[in-house]
C-alpha cells in the first residue's frame, strides 16, 4: 500500500477542502480506492498507486485553479477529476480574482493605461480623483506580481499625512496610531487575498505594510512597491522614496492632486516629481479623470460639484484681489 503526503502551497487550505469539508467529502467518494485525510494544509493519501497518481495530478491542477482564480466549485473538481477541464488560463484582461471569484480588470480606457504602463515601464504615476481604481487596481497587479512569483515581495507605503486628525489623539501605540491610515491598503488586500494567506505573508514579510518614513535606508528589491497618497509627501520625502528602488523592482506612484492636506505654504512632492520626471524613458504617468470612477454613481457627481466650486472660489477670489 502507497503512502503520500501532499502539501497545499500558496493557497488557503480551508478554500481548497470546502465549506463543511465538503470538496474533501467529494474527492473521497470520487477516490474510492484511497483513504485521505486532511490536517490543515496537509493531504495524507493511502491506497491505490494507479488512483494515488491521479489523485495527487486532480489536486495539482485544483491547487492551480485556486491559486489562479480564489474559488473552488463541485463543477470545477468534477471538470478536472473527470478530465474534462482542457484549459485553465486567466483572460488576458483579466489583473487577478478577487476572493469572492469576482474578476478584477480595467473598468475604463485610462485603467487600461495604468495597466499597460505597468507591463511596459519599472516606474508608473496613476494620478486621478477618489474613486478612479487607481489604489485597487496597482493593489491587484501587485499581488498578480507575487502569485506569478515575478516579484518575492509587495511593499506598500503611504505618508501619514493627518486629514483634519491629530496622531496624539488617536488612542493606542504608535502602530496603533498608524493603522488607520494604512486601513485602505488592507481592505484592498483583503479583497484579493484569503485572509488566512494573508495573515501569513505579513508575517513572513512577502506583504509589508508601513508608513512612508520607515522606507528611508532601505534599498527595496524583487518587489512591487506602491506609494499611495502620494500628494501629500514633502518633495524631499518622495524623492527619498523613488531612489529607494533597487533591482527587479516596480514602482506605482498614485495621488490625487485636488486632495493634497499638507499645510497650506508647503509644496506637494507628487506634483513636483511629475514636472520634473515627466517624458524620462522607463517612467509612465497615467492620468484618470472623474470619467473612470468606479464606485457609487454619487461619487463622481460629489467630486464635479467640487470641482465646480473650487473653480467659482478661485475665481472670485482672483477678482477680489484685483
Amino acid at each position: 500500500m502507497t503512502e503520500k503526503h501532499i502539501v497545499l502551497e500558496d493557497i488557503d487550505p480551508v478554500m481548497f477542502y470546502g465549506v463543511g469539508n465538503g470538496h474533501l467529502q467529494m474527492l473521497k467518494a470520487l477516490f474510492p480506492k484511497l483513504r485521505i485525510v486532511a490536517r490543515d494544509n496537509v493531504i495524507r493519501v493511502l491506497g491505490d498507486e494507479v488512483q494515488m497518481a491521479a489523485f495527487e495530478e486532480s489536486v495539482e491542477k485544483m491547487r492551480q485553479h485556486v491559486l489562479k482564480f480564489n474559488s473552488l466549485t463541485e463543477e470545477d473538481i468534477l471538470d478536472i477529476t473527470k478530465g474534462r477541464r482542457t484549459s485553465d488560463d486567466v483572460p488576458d484582461d483579466v489583473v487577478c480574482y478577487s476572493i469572492s471569484g469576482r474578476a478584477i480588470k480595467a473598468r475604463s480606457a485610462n485603467q487600461q493605461q495604468l495597466i499597460d504602463a505597468y507591463q511596459e515601464n519599472d516606474m508608473v504615476f496613476a494620478v486621478g480623483p477618489a474613486g478612479t481604481g487607481k489604489t485597487y487596481l496597482s493593489i491587484a497587479l501587485a499581488v498578480r506580481a507575487l502569485k506569478e512569483k515575478t516579484a518575492k515581495k509587495i511593499i506598500l507605503s503611504r505618508p501619514a499625512v493627518e486629514a483634519g486628525e491629530k496622531l496624539g489623539f488617536l488612542p493606542g501605540d504608535m502602530k496603533d496610531k498608524i493603522d488607520p491610515y494604512l486601513q485602505p491598503l488592507y481592505d484592498a488586500l483583503e479583497d484579493m487575498l484569503p485572509q488566512v494567506k494573508l495573515q501569513d505573508m505579513m508575517e513572513k514579510h512577502q506583504i509589508q505594510i508601513a508608513p512612508l518614513a520607515f522606507m528611508r535606508g532601505r534599498t527595496l528589491s524583487d518587489a512591487v512597491v506602491i506609494l499611495d497618497e502620494a500628494q501629500n509627501t514633502t518633495p524631499a520625502q518622495i524623492r527619498m522614496f523613488l531612489t529607494r528602488m533597487g533591482w527587479n523592482t516596480k514602482m506605482i506612484i498614485t495621488g490625487d492632486t485636488s486632495q493634497i492636506d499638507l499645510p497650506p505654504k508647503a509644496k506637494s512632492g507628487l506634483i513636483e516629481a511629475l514636472h520634473i520626471l515627466g517624458g524620462i524613458e522607463g517612467i509612465g504617468i497615467v492620468n484618470l479623470t472623474q470619467k473612470d470612477i468606479v464606485r457609487h454613481k454619487l461619487v463622481t457627481r460629489i467630486v464635479n460639484a467640487y470641482d465646480n466650486y473650487d473653480k467659482a472660489y478661485k475665481s472670485n477670489e482672483s477678482i477680489n484681489q484685483d
